[in-house]
């Protein structure tokens, strides 16, 4: 049996079917990464203002505790 012989326009519109799937797959694809990309930033400036945070009170214990000198190293044996 031979298969159908599909006219032109027939094979055009197969074609822009087939892009517009795939264009619509990779739109979708697209918005996931910006969400991902957005709520990994989000994220990241949380961590970034929580770290600051700690590093201010640690730099506020260590000036409560005297000097703020570093401890001398311990002797060696």
């Amino acid at each position: 049996m031979t298969e159908p012989v599909q006219t032109e326009s027939e094979v055009l519109s197969t074609r822009i079917d087939a892009l517009e799937m795939r264009l619509t797959e990779q739109d979708m694809v697209i918005d996931d990464l910006n969400a991902t990309i957005t709520a990994q930033w989000r994220q990241i400036d949380a961590l970034t203002r929580h770290l600051a945070k700690l590093v201010e009170q640690v730099e506020e214990a260590g000036a409560r505790t005297g000097t703020g000198a570093p401890e001398p190293p311990p002797p060696h044996y």
